[in-house]
């Protein structure tokens, strides 16, 4: 795998299904989504660079939902990462839940300090937290899901620029040349992690 950012998504996925419970597709969704705007918070790019969505059950990597849809593993992360179809559902019995396994620990070297300590703030928050309690969290007033589903409905891009805060570690126009030069970056080497 000689992409970067491709890296970066499959060691994140790796680290949240190596310490987390529960960890199906709708919560290593919001990890991904907590973590990648929690990054771009404090240095105005994020750190994978996924784009989310306004799904009904909170912001979702579209592009990434499909690679995994079905419970599927993408090819290239087939020898790192599994899925477990788990169907036991006692209040809908049509209910699948794809449960994300890592085969080893995440390669970290692949992050920097910054990204590392993110991750495991994010962890030790959210170890023990089920799908459930995670999505209420990321339907809070003021997140950028919200924002954009009452704005624009649902299925649309959620802009970073809506995460940032008044306590945010960079301005609005520092993040905003900040996400415009990432993005370009990835079209121009063609290093998107989907």
């Amino acid at each position: 795998m000689n992409n970067f950012y491709r890296k970066k998504l499959l060691n994140s996925i790796l680290y949240f299904a190596k310490n987390t419970k529960h960890a199906n597709t709708t919560k290593i969704f919001k990890l991904l989504n907590f973590f990648d705007f929690e990054h771009f918070c404090q240095t105005g790019y994020p750190s994978i660079g996924l784009e989310y969505y306004t799904f009904p059950q909170g912001p979702v990597p579209k592009e990434l939902w499909y690679e995994f849809k079905g419970g599927n593993v993408p090819e290239d992360f087939q020898k790192d990462l599994g899925i477990n179809i788990e169907t036991k559902n006692e209040t809908d019995p049509n209910y699948i839940e794809y449960q994300f396994k890592a085969k080893h620990n995440a390669d970290l070297k692949v992050f920097t300090p910054r990204e590392i300590q993110i991750l495991e703030n994010l962890v030790l928050i959210y170890k023990n937290c089920t799908a459930s309690e995670i999505s209420k969290i990321s339907h809070e007033e003021e997140k950028p899901w919200l924002i954009t589903k009452e704005k624009n409905g649902l299925y649309q891009p959620i802009n970073y620029l809506l995460a940032l805060k008044e306590n945010s570690c960079i301005t609005k126009e520092q993040a905003s040349e900040a996400l415009s030069e990432h993005f370009e970056m990835f079209e121009n080497f063609n290093i998107k992690p989907i």
